[in-house]
């Protein structure tokens, strides 16, 4: 059994403009990721062949396109994308937003660039 958390070491690795991820759980059937993007950022579109995404934010505001609709989550609110959905996360507000990412099965090179 392993425990984790916000003080519990964690792999780290920042990724884009400054963005960081802590990896809470991570095999080959489930990754569980804490993400953390600063103000004004936002990654490139892209989809996963075989992977499923929930993203779950826990603080600010997260904007997200998939496919062609655009939705804004607030804390306390989820969204799932599903395998071959072309989709990005952007954090347009003026604070750090700060979200859950838990990706079925683990998304080890299954990710596709769009743009």
């Amino acid at each position: 059994m392993k425990i984790v958390g916000r003080d519990t070491p964690l792999n780290h690795y920042q990724w884009g403009e400054q963005c960081d991820t802590w990896t809470m759980a991570d095999n080959k059937g489930l990754s569980v990721k804490l993400e953390r993007m600063p103000a004004a950022t936002a990654e490139q579109r892209h989809y996963h062949s075989m992977s499923q995404q929930f993203f779950y934010v826990l603080k600010g505001e997260a904007n997200f396109e998939v496919g062609q609709q655009s939705v804004t989550l607030l804390s306390d609110q989820g969204l799932l994308v599903e395998p071959g959905q072309i989709h990005r996360i952007a954090n347009r507000s003026a604070k750090d937003l700060e979200f859950l990412l838990v990706t079925q099965p683990a998304q080890s090179n299954d990710r596709i660039n769009a743009d």
